[in-house]
């Protein structure tokens, strides 16, 4: 793909404070942000209170990010839909359901690796098992 030199160029402080102002907005608007912002928290406390380690933190952390990614992602296709039609269309649709099914997918791949580093963290703590 050839290079548009008549594209204005923007500094990547203006790219950052963009990506910060649309996250910021999916907080503040998005209810189903929200829920997995209170799970966030959630795992947050339960890593410090299990004593997560470093690699069970990035475990929890990279799940974090995509739930949330796939999440604003679902939630700018939900927006741009509704910006091009809202009259019933079938691809639309299609579209629609395909970025919550993604969401979806995320949210449970995420459920099942806590699951996994909090309940070896819960054995460790109880001393089912060594650490």
């Amino acid at each position: 793909m050839a290079h548009d030199n008549n594209r204005p160029r923007h500094r990547f402080s203006s790219k950052l404070g963009w990506a910060l102002r649309g996250v910021a907005w999916g907080m503040r608007t998005e209810a189903n942000f929200k829920i997995h912002l209170a799970a966030v928290l959630a795992v947050v406390i339960a890593a410090v209170l299990l004593r997560a380690t470093l690699i069970e933190w990035c475990v929890l952390v990279v799940c974090i990010a995509v739930v949330l990614a796939a999440e604003l992602f679902n939630t700018a296709l939900e927006h741009l839909a509704r910006a091009v039609t809202r009259e019933p269309n079938e691809e639309v649709r299609n579209a629609l359901d395909s970025s919550a099914g993604a969401v979806l997918l995320a949210a449970s791949g995420a459920a099942i690796a806590g699951a996994a580093v909090f309940v070896n963290r819960l054995g460790v703590w109880l001393a089912w098992w060594g650490g």
